[in-house]
């Protein structure tokens, strides 16, 4: 299945996108899944076609587009690269947590003039993962869904972070944490259920043990297959059960 490219218009400009649409009668549901730090490339789109083949529409949206034209970058070697590592990380640091909830509002427009106006889930990987969940905080009238995979600083001291903001979620919320993970160590992930479950909040913590931070993205250099088939699982059980009906 292949994606259709799309321009939305922000507040900060156009933010290409990809949309994937499911096959058949579309029930009008959709995710959208936000990237990971190496940024839209073909190991991204064959995520967003794997689950728009559970029935849901997948919108793929370029975060970094405030920097105009960049990559693809090779996930196994971007960051070992001198160069392209420290425009990474400068598009990371720099693309804001409070940039991505206010582009969320105009991805959640665009699925909308798409036909694609009922339920919302969301999914992160890496950057992406906070900004899943995060999304949730901001349009929690229209989010049922969020989802973290090897997620960083989900309960850091930052005022951004999503456990700083779980009382705004009504979704229900699924994180995906790797085994050993220096973006997200085990004091973070005690914090943030603690954080979720005062809240009241419906969610799940689930630790892979023996994956690593990237685990679940078929480009990344720690790609493990059956650690990523578990993944799938997980969100077509989450999102079956929310987005549907």
């Amino acid at each position: 299945m292949s994606g259709r490219s799309i321009s939305i218009t922000t507040a900060d400009g156009i933010c290409p996108a990809s949309l994937f649409a499911p096959s058949g009668k579309p029930s009008g549901s959709a995710v959208i899944l936000y990237m990971d730090a190496f940024g839209p490339r073909p190991a991204m789109d064959e995520m967003a076609a794997r689950l728009a083949g559970q029935g849901h529409a997948v919108l793929v949206p370029d975060l970094f587009y405030r920097f105009g034209a960049h990559g693809p970058f090779d996930a196994k070697t971007a960051f070992s690269n001198a160069e392209t590592g420290q425009f990474l990380r400068r598009m990371i640091a720099e693309t804001t947590q409070a940039m991505t909830m206010a582009d969320t509002g105009h991805l959640l427009d665009a699925l909308a003039e798409e036909g694609f106006s009922g339920k919302v889930g969301t999914v992160g990987y890496c950057m992406g993962g906070g900004r899943a969940l995060n999304a949730a905080t901001a349009h929690p009238d229209r989010i049922v869904a969020a989802a973290s995979l090897h997620g960083g600083n989900l309960a850091s001291d930052a005022p951004d972070s999503p456990a700083a903001n779980a009382a705004k979620i009504k979704a229900r919320v699924y994180v995906g944490v790797a085994g050993v993970d220096g973006s997200f160590p085990p004091e973070q992930s005690a914090r943030f259920a603690q954080a979720f479950r005062e809240a009241e909040v419906d969610h799940t913590v689930e630790n892979y043990v023996g994956m690593k931070h990237g685990w679940c993205v078929p480009d990344h250099s720690v790609y493990d297959e059956a650690g990523a088939d578990r993944h799938w699982k997980r969100l077509t059980t989450v999102f079956d059960e929310t987005l549907r009906g």
